[in-house]
C-alpha cells in the first residue's frame, strides 16, 4: 500500500506531485505514483510532457513521454523502479523539465518477512499471543520508522493499533463476534445451552456422533466462514464438551469447515470476491471466457479444501488421530478435561454473569429459536443488501441461469452488516424469550448479554492486533518478496504446485486469504494463460494449468489462512469454540500440513504434468482415508 505524501516545490514552477511507498525493498520493482496540478494541463505541450527518475549517483532509473488530457486527468505510474542500496537513498524525480527531490527509505529485503515470523514464533513458545502480535508489530513499524524503536512503538499505537479498528469492515466483525456472545451468555444464563445439549444428545450419544454432527453442520452453514465458524462453535460446544471431545478437537473441526467450505461452495459471500479478481485478470489478459464459469470449473482443482473437508471427516467417522490432537483426546476422555492444563481459553465461558441457576428449566427452543433467526437473518439479509447492491449499480442478472443470479447477489451484498444485523437479532430475540418465560428478569438478562460481551474481549483484542500486523506486512511489501523468490524457478509444469505454496506462505505470514488472493491472482493468471503456450504445450494442457493455477491461489490462501496463528478466522474458531488459541494451532497444524501434503502429491504436481484431476481426486480421498486410518491411533485404548 502506498501512503501519499505531498512534496513541496522546489521552484515556483513546480506541476507535479508525487506519491511513493513508505517503504522499498532492496533490488525489487517498486512504482512511484505521479500526479500532474492543474497548472499542467493548462501548459501541456501537444506532443506529451518528458519525466524522468534517477537515483543519487544520477543513474536513470526510468523516463518517458507522458500526455495531459485536461478532459481525462489521470495520474502516471512509474513502475519497476529499482533501487540496489538499503538506507535513505535519495531520488530525483523531473516532469516537464521542473525536478524534485525524493527520499526513499530503503531496506533490506529480508526484513520484510521478519515480523509476521517473529509473532509466530513468540506466540508458539510463550502461548501470549496477544503479546507476540505486539512485539511483531512493533518490529515492523521500527523498520519503517528509520530502526528507531521509540517511533515504532508509539507509532504503532496511535497509528497501526488506530488504523486497523478505523475500517467498516473490521468494525463490523468486532461487533458481530462481541454481540454473538452476548447472545450466547444470555442463552446459557436462561438454560438454553443445556436444554439443547439434552435435545441433541438424544440424537448424538457419543464422541462419533458429537464429532459428525459438528462436522456437517460445519458444512451446512457454507454460506459464510465467519458465521459458520460462530454459530457452529458456539452451538456445539456445551454437547461436545458433554460428550467428552476436546476443545482442540473442537475447534479444529469447525475452523476445518468454514473457509474451505466457503471457498468452494457456489453460492457464498467469498463468491463475488474471487470471480472479481479472476474476471479483472481475464479483462487484463484478454480472455473472454464467463469468470464464473471458470470460478465452477476449478472445483475440482480446488484440492486443499476438498482433501481438508475428507480429513475431517475421517477423523470424525474413524475416532482416530495423532500427533498433539491424539494426546488431547485422550485426556479429554481419560479426566474429562477439555482443556489442558495451563490452558487459556480465548473466550471466557466461566464467568458468574452467564452461569445458569440449577433450577431454571432447561428448554432447548430458546437457544434454538435464536440461533435460527441468526442464520436466517443472514441469508435474508444476503439476498436483499446483494439485490439492493445490483440495483444501484445498474447490474442486470435476469438474462443469467438461476445459480448464477443467485452467487451475484450474494456475491454482491454487505455481509459485513449483514452479520452485525443477525447477532442483535439474535440477541434480542434471546432475551425476550428469557424475559417472557419470567426465566430472568430484565436486569439479568442484560447482565448476562454484557457478561457474554466481556467474555470475548480478549479475542477482539487480538483480532485486532492480528489485523494491525497485516496492514505492516503490506507496508513493508511482505507479499512481493514471497512471490519474487517464488518466480526464480518457474516452468510451466510447476505453475500449479509454486502457486499454492506461494499462496500459503503469503497467508501464513499475514494471515489473510483475502488479501493473499488479491496479490497472486494478477500475476498466477497472466502465467497461467500466456507461459503453457509459450512453452509448446498443447491447449488442454494448457487450459488444464489455467484452471489448476488459479484454484492453487485460492486453495493456497485458505491453507495458509488455515495454518497461520494471526489468521482473524483461526483466532475466530479458538474464540467460538472456548480453546486456548495455541492448543488449537497446535493441533491443528499437523492434521493442515497433512492435508496439504496430499494436495501436492495427489492433485498439484500431477495436474501440472497433465494427469487428470478426475483421476487424483479419488486418490487423494483414498490416501486421506488411508492416513488416518493407519497412522492415526484409536482415541479408546
Amino acid at each position: 500500500m502506498l501512503l501519499s505524501l505531498a512534496l513541496p516545490a522546489q521552484s515556483p514552477e513546480a506541476t507535479f506531485t508525487v506519491e511513493k511507498p513508505t517503504v522499498i525493498l532492496r533490488g525489487l520493482p517498486f512504482k512511484l505514483t505521479l500526479t500532474p496540478a492543474l497548472a499542467a494541463y493548462l501548459e501541456a505541450d501537444s506532443a506529451g510532457t518528458s519525466y524522468r527518475v534517477s537515483d543519487a549517483a544520477g543513474n536513470l532509473l526510468a523516463a518517458g513521454i507522458h500526455r495531459l488530457d485536461a478532459a481525462d486527468p489521470q495520474s502516471l505510474e512509474i513502475t519497476d523502479l529499482i533501487l540496489e542500496t538499503s538506507g535513505n537513498q535519495p531520488l530525483g524525480v523531473s516532469f516537464g523539465g521542473v525536478q524534485q527531490q525524493l527520499t526513499a527509505r530503503v531496506i533490506p529485503p529480508l526484513l520484510s518477512i521478519l515480523p509476521p515470523l517473529v509473532a509466530i514464533v513468540l506466540a508458539l513458545i510463550t502461548r501470549q499471543v496477544l503479546v507476540a502480535l505486539f512485539c511483531g508489530i512493533w518490529l515492523g513499524v521500527t523498520f519503517v520508522f528509520d530502526y528507531n524503536p521509540l517511533l515504532g512503538f508509539l507509532n504503532t499505537l496511535d497509528k497501526y493499533i488506530i488504523e486497523a479498528l478505523a475500517t467498516p469492515e473490521h468494525i463490523f466483525i468486532l461487533v458481530f463476534s462481541l454481540a454473538l456472545g452476548g447472545m450466547v451468555g444470555v442463552i446459557t444464563r436462561s438454560g438454553g445451552t443445556q436444554g439443547i445439549v439434552e435435545k441433541l444428545s438424544r440424537y448424538a450419544k457419543n464422541s462419533r456422533g458429537g464429532q459428525l454432527a459438528t462436522w456437517a453442520m460445519g458444512v451446512l452453514i457454507f454460506f459464510d466462514d465467519y458465521a459458520n465458524t460462530l454459530i457452529v462453535g458456539n452451538t456445539m460446544r456445551p454437547l461436545s464438551d458433554k460428550l467428552r471431545i476436546s476443545r482442540e478437537k473442537l475447534s479444529y473441526l469447525v475452523d476445518s469447515t468454514a473457509a474451505p467450505v466457503a471457498n468452494i461452495a457456489i453460492i457464498s459471500t467469498w463468491i463475488g470476491y474471487e470471480v472479481s479478481l479472476i474476471s479483472q485478470s481475464f479483462t487484463s489478459q484478454g480472455i473472454e471466457d464467463n469468470p464464473y464459469l471458470i470460478f465452477i470449473q476449478t472445483i475440482p482443482y480446488n484440492f486443499y479444501p476438498l482433501y481438508t473437508l475428507a480429513f475431517g471427516f475421517c477423523v470424525a467417522l474413524l475416532l482416530r488421530d495423532f500427533g498433539p490432537m491424539l494426546r488431547a483426546e485422550r485426556r479429554t476422555l481419560s479426566t474429562g478435561k477439555v482443556l489442558g492444563d495451563g490452558a487459556t481459553p480465548l473466550a471466557d465461558l466461566a464467568v458468574p454473569e452467564i452461569m445458569a441457576d440449577e433450577n431454571t428449566p432447561k428448554r432447548w427452543y430458546n437457544a434454538l429459536v435464536p440461533v435460527a433467526l441468526v442464520v436466517l437473518v443472514v441469508m435474508a439479509g444476503l439476498v436483499y443488501t446483494g439485490l439492493e447492491s445490483l440495483a444501484s449499480s445498474g447490474t442486470a442478472i435476469t438474462e443469467l441461469s438461476l445459480i448464477h443470479q443467485v452467487s451475484s447477489i450474494i456475491g454482491a451484498a454487505d455481509a459485513f452488516a449483514v452479520l452485525m444485523w443477525a447477532a442483535f437479532v439474535g440477541s434480542f430475540a434471546a432475551i425476550i424469550m428469557a424475559i417472557s418465560q419470567r426465566l430472568l428478569n430484565l436486569h439479568q438478562a442484560l447482565e448476562a448479554w454484557v457478561g457474554g460481551v466481556r467474555s470475548m474481549i480478549m479475542a477482539a483484542l487480538i483480532l485486532t492486533a492480528a489485523w494491525a500486523i497485516g496492514k505492516i506486512c503490506i507496508d513493508l511489501y511482505t507479499a512481493d518478496y514471497v512471490v519474487s523468490l517464488s518466480k526464480s524457478f518457474l516452468i510451466p509444469q510447476w505453475l500449479p504446485l509454486v502457486m499454492f505454496l506461494s499462496a500459503a506462505v503469503i497467508a501464513f505470514a499475514t494471515g489473510t486469504s483475502w488479501g493473499t488472493m488479491a496479490i497472486l491472482m494478477p500475476i498466477a493468471i497472466p502465467l497461467a494463460h500466456k507461459f503453457p503456450l509459450e512453452t509448446g504445450l498443447d491447449e488442454a494442457h494448457a487450459m488444464s494449468l489455467l484452471l489448476s493455477t488459479t484454484a492453487a491461489v485460492l486453495a493456497g490462501a485458505t491453507f495458509g489462512d488455515h495454518c497461520s496463528p494471526i489468521s482473524d478466522t483461526t483466532i475466530m474458531s479458538s474464540m467460538a469454540s472456548g480453546s486456548d488459541h495455541i492448543d488449537h494451532v497446535r493441533t491443528q497444524l499437523p492434521y493442515a500440513l497433512t492435508s496439504g501434503v496430499i494436495a501436492c502429491l495427489f492433485g498439484y504436481i500431477p495436474i501440472g504434468f497433465g494427469l487428470s484431476n478426475w483421476l487424483m481426486l479419488p486418490l487423494g480421498f483414498l490416501v486421506t482415508f488411508l492416513v488416518v486410518r493407519v497412522v492415526g491411533k484409536p482415541v479408546k485404548t
